[in-house]
């Protein structure tokens, strides 16, 4: 089988989501600027406040990878337009901030490389400093927009753009994974589908600089069919029932990207925070759906995890260290493995192993439509102890509790299996 540039990407399944910039400083959501309209003049001064003094990205890293992530996407510059890199074509970054005087997405990509995992960047088409992007409808000064839009030239900022991607792509070794966002109103608000950017040309300048990178489809702006061959798809906050697929009914390589809370930058007062039950689930929905996920942290402006995303990550690393193979190099299940009750199946092609994640822990036993004639081996992932079974017409049953003969007349009650005190409990088929 030809070996495919996202064949590494479908086997990752988990990645980390960074959104971080200025805005962490109100930390009052991400979009901020444009929630309070907040004028740049006055939104100044977080550039001239912010100051990541516990920003220690091998931290992050350790965390990340502890938590089974294979992978990182972080905002290089979101639609705030601050840049973490020490780009030369604006002095509105990192470096020139007076606080900071530091290149943070290089300190950020040291630190995950070394730690093995595969560098993502996520970049953002609005612009809301930027003098020549037009003001659309989500503009922190959208109310001025028709009179500004006169003396804007998009031709200036693609130009911007571009040089930009070329600084990235340059200056910070092998990039995996290009992640555009924020394409807004502005490039479709007369009622068309294109790109105003010129995706295309773009898209050749990226592969030209690095061929191996993966480009997901929001650079397209919606236009059908795309102007460029799309590597990913990144449905957002939801998960599709039947995954990500073409208009053949064929599976597509997509991630779902997940926040831990309601906001993906620092939010200091949000209260809608998953439990990690929910994000365990989360996840074994995107693989068992042939997807990934990427699940978002939205540093503080001092540079730190707050004690929330830390916990949770935590909580998932004790997951992930017993199940994690579950989750890697793992798909959507065969045709013929119908799902049993309250559970969701993920499948590893290369161990042809199938593995049944219990979302509701069935304490008599757990019935396998069509297994039958299929089952090598049954186990408890979490510690591979044995899991008895017979069969039953075309299913196979797991004995989760029965009976012990002494005699031929004298029968001991077997205790009914424990529920494994992990957050889901996933029982391992070896198949035939």
């Amino acid at each position: 089988m030809k070996k495919l540039k996202t064949d590494w990407f479908s086997k990752a399944r988990f990645g980390l989501f960074i959104h971080w910039g200025l805005y962490s400083m109100p930390a009052r959501h991400e979009w901020v600027r444009h929630i309070e309209k907040i004028p740049q003049e006055d939104y100044q001064r977080y550039f001239e406040l912010f100051e990541p003094d516990l920003f220690k990205p091998k931290e992050w890293a350790q965390m990340a990878r502890d938590a089974g992530m294979k992978y990182v996407v972080i905002t290089t510059k979101h639609h705030e337009g601050f840049c973490l890199w020490d780009s030369k074509l604006t002095s509105f970054t990192a470096v020139k901030a007076p606080g900071c005087r530091r290149d943070l997405l290089r300190e950020a990509v040291e630190a995950f490389r070394a730690e093995g995992l595969h560098i993502g960047f996520y970049y953002s088409i609005a612009d809301w400093h930027h003098p020549e992007i037009p003001i659309d409808k989500v503009h922190p000064d959208r109310i001025n927009a028709v009179k500004q839009n006169k003396k804007r030239d998009l031709k200036k900022y693609n130009e911007y753009m571009c040089g930009q991607i070329r600084e990235l792509l340059t200056g910070y070794g092998k990039i995996d994974v290009f992640w555009f966002d924020g394409c807004f109103p502005w490039a479709r608000e007369d009622g068309r589908k294109d790109d105003r950017w010129d995706a295309a040309n773009l898209v050749k300048m990226i592969r030209s600089l690095q061929p191996e990178i993966l480009i997901n489809e929001r650079l397209a702006g919606g236009a059908v069919p795309a102007p460029y061959e799309i590597d990913i798809k990144t449905p957002e906050q939801a998960v599709p029932d039947n995954g990500v697929r073409d208009d053949g009914g064929n599976l597509i390589v997509w991630e779902g990207c997940q926040t831990l809370s309601g906001a993906w930058g620092y939010f200091r007062d949000e209260l809608t925070w998953k439990s990690v039950d929910d994000l365990v689930v989360m996840l074994i929905q995107h693989v068992s759906r042939g997807g990934n996920m990427l699940l978002n942290v939205g540093p503080t402006s001092r540079g730190e995890f707050d004690s929330r995303a830390q916990e949770r990550l935590k909580e998932l690393a004790t997951w992930m260290k017993y199940h994690s193979r579950s989750i890697h190099g793992c798909t959507v299940s065969p045709e013929w493995a119908k799902e049993p009750e309250n559970c969701r199946y993920t499948y590893n092609p290369d161990t042809n192993r199938l593995y049944a994640h219990c979302l509701v822990w069935p304490y008599s036993s757990l019935r396998l439509p069509g297994m039958a004639g299929r089952i090598k081996y049954i186990q408890l992932l979490s510690d591979c102890s044995e899991i008895k079974f017979h069969e039953d017409c075309d299913d196979v049953i797991m004995e989760l509790h029965g009976q012990t003969s002494l005699s031929s007349i004298l029968k001991v009650p077997r205790p009914v299996m424990m529920r494994p005190n992990v957050t889901i409990p996933v029982i391992e088929l070896i198949l035939k």
